[in-house]
């Protein structure tokens, strides 16, 4: 409408009403989704007691002041015919692809139509904590239908984390050019502690996070830079060093894979959205499970320094909590979450939700919901924690709904009323 012959005043009017219309069209519910703020000033969700007397480092590390979701939501069990699925990729048409831990992938609609196994993948061993982890679909997956996944590899010196490739076919029943890029060595004939997830970054190259095997014998690798055991690496979608990895000038052993280390066992490696940050959450022994910032080449301290205990009650080495030259957890947990898969939130659907980690809890059976303020935990929900199932992984769907998995089979939709 041209408004160039109207009087001033009339002008002005046109405009405010126009205005108002707009903010009138958005409807009642999504402005009053638009202008949610979460219930602040709870008391924190964590009532039990702790396993040890340690003290955080610094205010705010562990059992911040709860919150609510105000904006309703809903959740929905979309199926329930999944083996042990551990691991989410949201494909660019909005379907996932699902691990299950015994080997196998499979598809699921956004409604829950889940597909045959896919066909194609190399042998994994399932035995104790090992087996088909986490899964990545290529930002070009559209045009290229390469995937990458984590698994739990045997070879003649041990078991070890390793991660393949391959091109999804175009039925989508079967793998095909299947290969194994990076092996996480040596080897060790146990089966537990495998981390298995794996993020792209902007450079597209692949983060993969390690575990250090559990056991008293190789748990003093995760500092060992010549050992991939316990380690965040970043590798070339071919599997080689990724460019502009840190280097580690007193360690001429050090492999050029290695991005941070001293970690025990990740299971969560997520980006912020704005920051472009990678963040990871893993397991703590009796106590203090983590959540930390990742920065290149840091050391993340296991096991020198732990806020928790040996699973029999002992104390693990010194029974130190900060060591100069070693990162401090953002967060910490006591008694633990299990935190297993991880994701930042950025959709629109929940404006309140914009840039929180959702965390998959294991043992603590809930997601665990975070507000960040800069680099600080400030807030903790617990979401679905009726359910009784142990969640393992969640991921953002392209519908900006969250989709969660359970050891349990289940999968489910968390979306806006």
């Amino acid at each position: 409408m041209n408004m160039s012959n109207y009087p001033s005043f009339l002008r002005a009017c046109c405009i405010c009403g126009a205005m108002a219309f707009a903010a009138c069209g958005q409807g009642p519910a999504k402005k009053a989704a638009a202008d949610a703020k979460s219930e602040t000033g709870l008391p924190p969700v964590e009532t039990k007691a702790a396993n040890t007397d340690y003290k955080p480092a610094f205010e705010g590390q562990t059992r911040i002041g709860g919150v609510k979701t105000v904006t309703p939501y809903e959740f929905k069990v979309l199926d329930s015919s999944l083996v042990r699925p551990w691991g989410i990729a949201v494909l660019p048409d909005g379907r996932l692809l699902i691990t299950e831990k015994k080997g196998t992938m499979r598809l699921a609609t956004a409604d829950g139509k889940v597909s045959d196994s896919i066909a194609g993948l190399p042998p994994v061993n399932a035995a104790g904590q090992g087996g088909l982890l986490g899964v990545h679909a290529d930002p070009d997956f559209s045009s290229n239908r390469t995937v990458y996944f984590v698994f739990s590899d045997a070879t003649p010196e041990g078991n070890l984390t390793a991660v393949g490739k391959g091109k999804l076919s175009a039925d989508d029943k079967k793998f095909e050019d299947v290969s194994i890029i990076y092996r996480a060595t040596p080897g060790y004939k146990g089966t537990l502690h495998y981390g298995g997830r794996i993020v792209e970054d902007k450079s597209g190259n692949l983060l993969v996070s390690t575990g250090e095997r559990s056991d008293l014998e190789t748990r003093p690798q995760a500092q060992w830079l010549s050992s991939g055991l316990g380690k965040i690496v970043r590798i070339t979608k071919d599997g080689q060093p990724a460019s502009g990895n840190p280097t580690f000038a007193d360690s001429a052993n050090a492999r050029p894979e290695i991005y941070s280390y001293g970690h025990r066992n990740v299971q969560g490696l997520a980006f912020h959205p704005e920051t472009g940050d990678l963040w990871e959450t893993e397991f703590g022994p009796r106590g203090g499970d983590e959540l930390n910032r990742i920065e290149a080449g840091k050391n993340y301290g296991w096991p020198t320094i732990t806020y928790g205990l040996e699973y029999s009650g002992k104390k693990i080495g010194d029974s130190i909590q900060v060591k100069e030259g070693l990162q401090q957890p953002v967060y910490y947990w006591d008694p633990v979450l299990s935190p297993s898969g991880m994701t930042f939130y950025s959709g629109a659907a929940i404006p309140e939700w914009k840039n929180n980690i959702f965390i998959a809890g294991l043992s603590s059976m809930h997601i665990a919901r975070l507000i960040l303020d800069g680099n600080k935990v400030v807030g903790e929900e617990r979401l679905l924690a009726d359910e009784n199932q142990r969640f393992r992984d969640v991921a953002e769907g392209k519908d900006g709904a969250l989709y969660a998995v359970t050891d349990g089979g289940r999968l489910y939709r968390i979306s806006v009323k």
